[in-house]
């Protein structure tokens, strides 16, 4: 295959029923000068065989396959298997628009700028509008983000992680995805590039990241914070001129909690309030579900008496 500008790094793991979706909204991109990484991270679905079709249909479609271990190693062997100069990340189950990788492209046309994102729409399971995380602003022009010794310790970044697009040579230089971080290794890696460029982003919205009940089940949250926490303080650590051998070794023991999943009824609840508030009748399938799975929660119970009205109205609007 010939040298490409960007390669898309997308790690899946059982991504049966939404990957094919991404991966079409890769292919339709508006500039072609791209390949596509999948890595599969130990699928025991039918991921595999839908890969292996796109594989056969489309050329700069590459998939690596490894035993389950994780979206950071997932990355980190996406990452080295790249060839473009640029890296643009994708998760399993979110649709980049077909104008995002030529309006990123643009931003490294300044050479102080090093990674870049755009505004993302968050998404229910079935691609209900949830909310839109825009930035901050400080970063529509090319802008050094990191402010250390303050919180939070970026003045803007990337509005997803899926949403991000960064030069694979600084990738290279700063160290890539750390392995020691299980959770919040985008963290870890935007504060390393900060500290070698300019972060640039743009108020349109060209990333969709869909939000599941199980994403937001609580498992690991906590682990996610301790994480988030280490990644600061290795970014001050450095800003010191200090050693974070400590800290990565402190990041290294933090992994996946063990035992069963939490209920996830609290992400029905957190899809279907948000829902709700968007004044979308579909908020009540959610919050049924919710209270179905947790049938004490009171919220839940509430929120979905204030939600049926909505649906009694959409019926009203439709019969006009």
């Amino acid at each position: 295959m010939k040298n490409v500008t960007t390669s898309f790094v997308l790690p899946v793991y059982n991504g049966e029923a939404v990957v094919a979706a991404t991966i079409d909204s890769v292919l339709a991109q508006t500039d072609p000068d791209f390949e596509l990484i999948v890595v599969d991270d130990g699928s025991t679905d039918s991921t595999a065989e839908i890969l292996r079709q796109y594989v056969e249909r489309d050329a700069r479609i590459r998939v690596i396959t490894q035993p389950n271990a994780g979206i950071t190693r997932a990355l980190i062997a996406g990452c080295a298997a790249a060839r473009g100069q640029h890296i643009a990340r994708q998760d399993a189950g979110d649709l980049s628009d077909p104008r995002r990788l030529a309006v990123q492209k643009q931003f490294f046309q300044n050479a102080d700028v090093v990674f870049a994102s755009c505004a993302t729409r968050y998404a229910g399971p079935n691609l209900e509008p949830l909310w839109i995380n825009r930035p901050t602003g400080r970063g529509l022009e090319p802008a050094h983000v990191l402010q250390p010794f303050h919180r939070p310790l970026m003045t803007d970044g990337p509005t997803h992680h899926g949403s991000a697009m960064f030069r694979r040579d600084t990738y290279e230089v700063c160290g890539g995805y750390r392995s020691q971080f299980y959770y919040g290794q985008d963290f870890d890696l935007w504060y390393r590039l900060g500290e070698h460029g300019k972060f640039q982003t743009t108020n349109e919205i060209l990333y969709t990241a869909r939000v599941t009940p199980d994403s937001l089940s609580g498992s690991g949250r906590r682990q996610q914070e301790i994480l988030a926490e280490l990644s600061a303080q290795a970014l001050e650590a450095r800003q010191r001129g200090q050693s974070e051998e400590a800290i990565l070794e402190a990041a290294r023991k933090v992994t996946r909690p063990p035992g069963r999943q939490r209920s996830n009824a609290g992400g029905f609840y957190f899809i279907g309030e948000a829902l709700r508030r968007n004044r979308d009748p579909r908020a009540v399938n959610y919050l049924r579900r919710s209270v179905s799975t947790a049938p004490l929660s009171l919220k839940a119970w509430f929120r979905l008496g204030q939600a049926l009205p909505l649906v009694l109205l959409r019926r009203k609007v439709d019969e006009r």
